[in-house]
């Protein structure tokens, strides 16, 4: 099983997590626009046992554009999220894929709120797709 790590801009905070993601998605909302500074978000989603946080991290909750609740954990230091909790999926952590810093990260296999993608992003062709 590989162990990756994933990490704020300083260093800080870190997430390490042993095994492969159950799913890694990228979301086309306008929320995650706005988070990422990027035009969508991705991220993988671990097994709560098989992540472990070390630093200080600040909270953010957010209300999602159906009704759930999101609590993003950032560096208080540099400003970089490096994980946050679903409601409704406490079981497992979702971490920005982009902390990991790895170009051989898995593709996302999962393109949601594609009614909002900017029309250049193309997606890998074998994603399922959520409008």
């Amino acid at each position: 099983m590989p162990n990756r790590l994933a990490s704020c801009s300083c260093g800080q905070l870190t997430a390490e997590v042993n095994g492969e993601p159950v799913r890694v998605s990228i979301c086309h909302c306008l929320a995650c626009q706005r988070r990422t500074g990027s035009v969508f978000g991705e991220q993988a989603r671990f097994p709560r046992e098989n992540v472990t946080i070390s630093g200080v991290s600040t909270e953010y909750v957010r209300v999602g554009d159906e009704g759930s609740r999101v609590k993003f954990h950032f560096c208080p230091s540099c400003g970089s999220t490096v994980y946050y909790e679903p409601e409704g999926l406490e079981a497992f952590v979702a971490i920005p894929v982009g902390a990991f810093a790895d170009p051989s990260f898995p593709p996302p296999s999962v393109s949601v709120y594609e009614e909002r993608k900017h029309q250049w992003v193309v997606p890998p062709p074998e994603a399922e797709r959520i409008p």
